[in-house]
C-alpha cells in the first residue's frame, strides 16, 4: 500500500497488529466479555448454564428492572457479602446499565480480587432490554419490543 494512502487514512495511520497478536488480544477479550444474547441464549437454554448473573446497580435500578433469576449486589456492597451471595466455584457475569458505565467492570474487579472467575456482559441492562429480553421489575416480568438497530430484524440471531 502507498505510505500516501496509509498517511491521509485514520484507519491504517497505525497498522494492524500481526495475526498472532491480534488473536492474542481477541482471544484475551472474549475472556472478560460476554455478549447480552449469548448470557440470554445460555440462561434460556438451561436451569444451570454454568455460571450466575450478578446485578450490580442500585437497589432503585434493580427495582426498575433486572435480567431474572440475576442476584443483586451492588458493587458497594461485593466486599461484604459476595461471599454469602456467591460460590467461588461458578463463574460471575456481571451487568450494570449500559455501555455508559463501568459499574460492571468495577464489580467484575471487586469479585476477582476476592477469587472469583468473572465476565462482564457488554451492554448492560439497557442491551438486554433493547435487544427484547424478558426482564423482571417490582410488578413482575415484562418484555419490550427489539430495537432493530441493536438486535437482527425476523433472525433468531444476528450470525456472529
Amino acid at each position: 500500500m502507498e505510505n500516501s494512502t496509509v498517511a491521509r487514512n485514520a484507519v491504517l495511520r497505525v497498522p494492524p497488529a500481526p495475526p498472532a497478536v491480534a488473536a492474542a488480544h481477541f482471544a484475551a477479550s472474549l475472556a472478560f466479555h460476554a455478549d447480552v444474547s449469548d448470557v440470554a441464549a445460555a440462561l434460556a437454554a438451561d436451569d444451570n448454564p454454568g455460571f450466575v448473573v450478578v446485578d450490580s446497580r442500585s437497589t432503585e435500578s434493580w427495582d426498575q428492572g433486572h435480567v431474572p433469576g440475576a442476584v443483586h449486589l451492588p458493587t458497594a456492597l461485593v466486599p461484604a457479602e459476595a461471599g454469602r451471595l456467591l460460590d467461588r466455584a461458578v463463574p460471575v457475569v456481571t451487568y450494570c446499565w449500559g455501555p455508559g458505565c463501568d459499574g460492571a467492570a468495577r464489580s467484575a474487579l471487586a469479585l476477582a480480587e476476592l477469587g472469583y472467575q468473572v465476565k462482564e456482559m457488554l451492554g448492560g441492562f439497557e442491551y438486554w432490554v433493547r435487544e427484547g429480553f424478558e426482564f423482571e421489575t417490582w410488578e413482575g416480568r415484562e418484555r419490550r419490543a427489539a430495537d432493530p438497530l441493536t438486535a437482527p430484524a425476523g433472525a433468531a440471531d444476528c450470525g456472529c
